[in-house]
């Protein structure tokens, strides 16, 4: 088979270096590695997912900036009456607080007043519960670092058949243009047969129409090369007039259909990893949920300062007096919380959680089916292109000694125009075949790469 390979390959080479250069390939040739690598820089959709990365990192941070202790100063002056009345009720938000002022009727007087405090207050004891936030949030940024993996993923997949395809078409582009040629040498050959009476003046009509067939099959070559370019323009931010798909160097047929063996890697495949980091996801919620509602044990400390224009025998002063401070407190304590109804809350949240979680699993399986699917399924297209590979250089090589034969019969008159047009059309479509299976193995071997993980690796083989 390798043996094979090799003069097959030698062949196609000497065979594609024989057909006219168009001009355009003169410049300078963009390669697979460096269209992907325009790409990267180029599309906003991957610059999109490297902000959104940022941005889950610096929750990261936030959450670790959220367990500093709170500390709050305020200082407040007011002018107002002292009126109270005694009794509890609960805070109401609005309605300012009265300290002492408890008198057997209204007392209209203005009195000063001041404050100033200093409150702290830290978590001593969560149980785990800034260690889970902390895990919750790195598992989003794992998500969105996976998401632009597999972003890049599928833009290198799509690139990469675009550029398998332009090659493709250009290299039919190539073979349109030896059949135009072909076919013109044909009516030039007919025009001398019948200029000279040997031959009768509707085959020449009729070469002619097939000349023209020709032009107009090259010319849809040419649009479909076109816009297949516009795509890939499209991709990678390059002026379609600057995309040069290199042809001279037959890189196209250079590589042996056997020689490119992947494994499948189940790990770092950006396909499968996008879906398992999406299940850390419900496994770190889980975690969070358990921990959110134990019990809290925080220490709260305030210090604080006061003054009043009220004496202490209930002396209305000047309000003066009560801009200073003339009392000093301090309050240290341990604080317990806990919701009584907190299982209730977290079996709840439990229970939705896990169908996430079962959900998002289900999911990672599906997309190991799908993946394991189409890997086969590219296995069975190279084992059906490898078994056409042994049999297309045969058929060209008969189409061209075909050919050569039929021109030769066609002079001395021995066939009909039918036939050497038809003989013309064998070697054309042996040629297509053979370019069309060579294509199809690309693109093979391109789907098996990316459904094993291998897409990077298959990539670097292309030159």
């Amino acid at each position: 088979m390798a043996t094979f390979c090799k003069r097959k390959c030698s062949w196609l080479v000497s065979f594609l270096l024989l057909l006219p250069t168009l001009s355009v390939f003169a410049q300078q040739k963009n390669t697979l590695s460096d269209l992907i690598a325009s790409a990267d820089d180029h599309l906003p959709v991957l610059l999109q997912k490297k902000e959104l990365i940022n941005a889950s990192r610096a929750e990261v941070n936030e959450v670790r900036h959220s367990f500093l202790p709170q500390l709050n100063l305020s200082d407040q002056v007011n002018v107002g009456t002292d009126n109270s009345m005694a009794g509890s009720y609960f805070p109401l938000g609005i309605v300012p607080s009265t300290s002492s002022g408890v008198n057997a009727e209204n007392n209209m007087n203005a009195a000063s007043g001041n404050i100033a405090i200093i409150y702290g207050q830290y978590d001593l004891v969560n149980f785990g519960l800034n260690s889970a936030k902390i895990k919750n949030a790195e598992a989003y940024v794992g998500l969105q670092e996976a998401d632009l993996q597999k972003e890049q993923y599928y833009i290198e997949l799509n690139i990469a058949k675009l550029y398998f395809n332009i090659l493709k078409s250009q290299y039919t582009l190539n073979a349109d243009k030896e059949n135009v040629d072909r076919y013109q040498n044909i009516f030039s050959v007919i025009q001398a047969l019948t200029s000279s009476g040997i031959k009768a003046g509707s085959d020449s009509s009729l070469a002619k129409a097939e000349l023209s067939k020709t032009r107009i099959t090259y010319n849809q070559t040419l649009g479909s090369v076109n816009q297949l370019k516009q795509q890939l323009s499209y991709f990678t931010g390059i002026p379609i007039e600057k995309l040069n798909i290199d042809t001279s160097s037959n890189s196209f047929t250079n590589i042996k259909v056997d020689s490119v063996q992947f494994a499948t890697d189940s790990i770092n495949n950006p396909l499968i990893d996008y879906y398992a980091k999406q299940k850390n996801i419900y496994v770190a919620n889980d975690k969070l949920i358990r921990k959110s509602f134990l019990p809290k044990i925080s220490l709260a400390a305030t210090t604080w300062a006061r003054g009043s224009s009220i004496g202490y025998n209930n002396d209305y002063q000047s309000l003066d007096n009560g801009l200073g401070y003339q009392r000093y407190n301090y309050l240290v304590g341990l604080n317990l919380t806990y919701n009584l109804f907190n299982g209730l809350y977290r079996k709840d949240r439990l229970n939705i959680n896990n169908y996430e979680l079962k959900a998002s699993d289900d999911e990672l399986q599906q997309q190991k089916l799908a993946l394991a699917s189409a890997s086969l399924q590219a296995d069975d297209a190279l084992q059906s292109t490898r078994a056409n590979l042994l049999e297309l250089p045969i058929q060209l090589r008969s189409a061209q000694d075909t050919y050569q034969q039929k021109v030769a019969q066609y002079k001395a008159g021995l066939i009909s125009l039918i036939d050497l047009t038809n003989a013309s059309f064998v070697l054309y479509r042996s040629q297509t075949d053979y370019i069309e299976t060579m294509s199809d193995w690309y693109l093979a071997q391109l789907d098996k790469a990316a459904s094993t993980g291998n897409l990077t690796q298959f990539i670097q083989t292309i030159k």
